[in-house]
């Protein structure tokens, strides 16, 4: 039985899907899928009173990411006006949950860890628009 992979997936979406380039698609996803993971552990993580901003935040990360990451993954129904908002968005609150980590990072691991998974989603997301047609 074949094992069924995310680039197979991509694979079999039509090329002119929004005009995106799947493999773009397929980074953004993955990229998406990475920081919704960090920002769930981060936010678990996050004990103690001074760390309930970074903990909120890191949650409505995971959120937006998720988000994110389905919209794509339903490519079909979409407009590539919405479509961009989305990212838009998501490339904002990669900023917002960046700067909530930032400043526990030199203490807590899952911050660091949250701050370069949300660097890469926004990195993605950014390359996304770029090559929106």
């Amino acid at each position: 039985m074949e094992t069924m992979t995310m680039s197979t997936m991509m694979g079999a979406m039509p090329e002119s899907t929004m005009g995106m380039d799947m493999m773009s698609m397929q980074e953004c996803v993955e990229a998406c899928n990475a920081a919704a993971t960090a920002a769930t552990m981060c936010a678990d993580a996050d004990t103690g009173a001074d760390m309930a901003r970074c903990s909120s935040t890191c949650m409505n990360m995971a959120d937006v990411a998720t988000t994110m990451m389905r919209m794509m993954m339903r490519p079909m129904g979409h407009d590539a006006m919405v479509m961009k908002a989305m990212l838009e968005a998501s490339v904002a609150m990669c900023q917002g949950c960046m700067d909530a980590c930032a400043e526990h990072a030199d203490m807590h691991e899952c911050c660091r860890v949250c701050m370069m998974a949300c660097e890469n989603m926004m990195a993605a997301c950014t390359s996304m628009m770029s090559r929106m047609a």
